[in-house]
């Protein structure tokens, strides 16, 4: 398969789900794709994020060489906003390597607190930060807080998620 070509065919998740099947098993496809990701036009990068997230979601060991890049690659300026969206589900879905923790949680926080940043963006966001409230119970009251000062700006996605978080913070005390 001509990867980048396929990539360019079509937005879809019919297309998105041609590509992962084209993956499978194999870390040497996932590795051409996150090349892609990385380093293709802003097309195909963008193009390239909903299939990785999905491809780390079957086989989430095909990142673990690729994580420093992943996260770095959240720290560029002007990334369009399928590569946040989506590297931030793929972060939800998955167990953090725990070097990587603190820059997670800082990006996430980064994230919910970004007036600019689109709401899909946040609330996988909140659900990473959810998730590490296990190991870190001391970045609760500042999530609450977050949640809180956030509330009035934001939509119903927002809400469903902030919600479940509020009370998993209320269930820890």
């Amino acid at each position: 398969m001509d990867l980048e070509a396929q990539l360019l065919h079509e937005h879809s998740r019919a297309n998105c789900d041609v590509i992962v099947n084209w993956i499978g098993a194999s870390q040497k496809k996932f590795d051409q794709l996150f090349h892609l990701f990385l380093h293709g036009k802003a097309l195909v990068t963008q193009r390239a994020a909903w299939p990785l997230s999905y491809a780390v979601r079957q086989h989430p060991r095909f990142i673990d060489k690729h994580f420093s890049s992943l996260l770095d690659n959240l720290s560029r300026p002007g990334i369009h906003n399928a590569i946040r969206r989506n590297t931030m589900r793929l972060l939800q879905d998955m167990p953090i390597p725990e070097q990587y923790h603190g820059q997670v949680m800082d990006i996430s926080f980064n994230y919910i607190m970004d007036p600019k940043e689109k709401v899909a963006v946040k609330a996988f966001s909140l659900t990473v930060l959810g998730n590490m409230l296990q190991q870190y119970p001391e970045i609760g009251p500042e999530i609450k807080l977050i949640i809180e000062d956030q509330w009035e700006h934001q939509t119903a996605a927002f809400y469903s998620r902030a919600k479940k978080l509020l009370h998993q913070l209320e269930k820890k005390k």
